[in-house]
């Protein structure tokens, strides 16, 4: 029963000491780079970290959280399960027909 104790209590410190360094951590997926992806996201190891650094310098930022589910073994439910820890920079430029078209002007009625 001791026994039980320190190791509850050791588990208690190890979270109050974890939980600020990690609380509010976010990362830019269009400017992190592959050991501040795997430091932050949910279910992203080394690997990837990587696959996601190669897959942006490969096609380009990404526009969309979404968009990181066309990298090999990232899937819709681990980009739901980061989605409050995503940020998408500005680094997300337009691309296709509408690169380098300035933005209409929006008008209010």
């Amino acid at each position: 029963m001791k026994s039980f104790a320190v190791v509850a209590r050791a588990l208690v410190l190890g979270l109050l000491i974890s939980t600020p360094a990690m609380a509010g951590a976010k990362v830019d997926i269009n400017k992190a780079n592959a050991e501040e992806l795997d430091q932050v996201l949910v279910n992203v190891g080394p690997s990837k970290a990587k696959a996601i650094v190669e897959h942006r310098e490969a096609n380009g930022p990404f526009k969309t959280a979404e968009e990181l589910a066309q990298v090999k073994g990232i899937g819709l439910s681990t980009v739901e399960r980061n989605r409050d820890l995503i940020e998408i920079g500005a680094g997300a430029a337009p691309s296709g027909k509408d690169a380098g078209k300035p933005a209409e002007p929006v008008t209010r009625q």
